[in-house]
């Protein structure tokens, strides 16, 4: 639809301006009328082809009868300037701010503050003139006449309320004097979720650890060890977002902290585990041990392999399971560690030897000899009484036969 204004001049200048403003909407419409006027006492129709409906609410124009616009047709008109805005500010969640903006020769037009928008989020107009127009009691705002200085006022300060704080002097419709201002708002560490949470590589592999972190100031991000262990960079602590292992050991795997701060807050933190997988390392506990003949003994090995590897006892080339001879057992101490013991029961001469513990995972295999000697007297432990006999050995019959014998002669005295 189209909207015509109709108007009659009386003792009006040759140059008429007219400001429309409607309270309904975000940002005032500013119409520059220029149209010299015929003669006194003339009417004179103004039309503004497809106006919306929500431009029919309009103030109506005070008339200009008792002071003319300008004193005197020669008269310059001072376009308006902004002296003074405020410089970038930096404040805490929860406190206050001020952003003042000062303009000179603005009394004829609109001064607006607008909080910029940012990708999708549109600009945000907050006052116009001396009047606020969002309804937030967060806000307010002060007009100082005597220096034209607009002074708006933000309480309770949230993260949200960061960004850039624009001061406009509306001139036309596509003319427009604006200056910012930046609003930072202090906010503590927080470890964004692209950063690195665990690694699992093989030995030898070279290792990306990565820690990103929001906030303000921007945090400082730096790497340390559990238990304040060397770092493979050497020391115990690096700086820096990216913490690069290359050709990484065994040695190197554990919990890494990722560390943020920036004087806000106590800082966060984010534990990162590495995991290496490697071959297996077997060592013998005692490469030789020693025992009489019916007597139990026992043979240890540590396994250190990532992923736990399969263990297996061997002698003579067979595999040895829990049977009337032997017995097999296994303590995991952690994922990476195990201790497996075999103990011979009521050892034969056929079991003197040397016995093998084999480690198995997909990355390798590795074995541990241990040698089993036969001595004339019993070694204790595991033999250190009659108690520690296997549940194998019982007595021999001459034995039996001497102590009958030497019951039997008590019994006569």
């Amino acid at each position: 639809m189209s909207l015509t204004l109709s108007f009659t001049s009386t003792n009006l200048n040759p140059s008429l301006k007219q400001l429309f403003s409607s309270p309904g909407l975000a940002v005032p419409y500013v119409f520059l009328l220029t149209t010299k006027l015929p003669s006194p006492s003339t009417t004179t129709s103004l039309t503004f082809p497809n106006v919306s409906h929500s431009l029919l609410h309009l103030h109506q124009p005070q008339p200009f009868t008792k002071t003319p616009l300008f004193s005197s047709p020669g008269l310059a008109v001072r376009t308006p300037s902004i002296s003074w805005i405020t410089k970038e500010q930096v404040v805490d969640i929860g406190s206050s701010v001020q952003l003042e903006c000062s303009v000179q020769y603005s009394q004829d037009y609109p001064v607006l503050w607008v909080k910029r928008g940012s990708g999708s989020v549109q600009d945000l107009p907050i006052s116009t003139g001396p009047g606020l127009i969002i309804r937030d009691s967060r806000y307010s705002l002060r007009h100082d006449k005597g220096s034209s200085t607009y002074a708006l006022q933000i309480k309770d300060i949230q993260e949200s309320d960061g960004g850039d704080y624009m001061c406009q002097v509306l001139i036309g419709i596509n003319n427009r004097i604006t200056a910012n201002v930046n609003l930072l708002v202090r906010r503590p560490p927080v470890i964004s979720d692209n950063s690195t949470r665990s690694v699992v590589a093989s030995e030898g592999d070279s290792v990306e650890l990565s820690c990103y972190a929001g906030g303000m100031p921007i945090p400082d991000i730096s790497w340390r060890r559990e238990n304040n262990a060397i770092l493979p960079t050497g020391g115990s602590i690096y700086r820096g977002n990216v913490l690069q292992i290359g050709n990484i050991r065994k040695e190197d795997r554990g919990t890494y902290y990722c560390i943020a701060e920036n004087q806000v807050g106590r800082g966060a933190r984010r534990n990162i585990n590495v995991e290496v997988e490697f071959a297996p390392v077997v060592k013998a506990i005692r490469p030789r041990v020693y025992q009489a003949l019916q007597y139990d003994m026992d043979m240890e090995c540590h396994v250190e392999a990532y992923p736990p590897a399969a263990i297996t006892w061997f002698h003579k080339q067979e595999a040895l399971v829990n049977n009337q001879h032997y017995t097999v057992s296994q303590f995991a101490t952690a994922d990476e560690f195990t201790d497996t013991t075999l103990r011979v029961l009521s050892i034969e001469k056929r079991q003197f030897g040397n016995y093998s513990c084999t480690a198995t995972n997909k990355l390798g295999q590795s074995s541990a000899i241990v040698t089993l000697i036969e001595t004339t007297t019993p070694v204790c432990p595991p033999a250190c009484n009659a108690l520690t006999y296997s549940a194998a050995h019982t007595p021999t019959p001459s034995v039996l036969t001497v102590l009958a014998l030497f019951a039997a002669i008590l019994l006569r005295n």
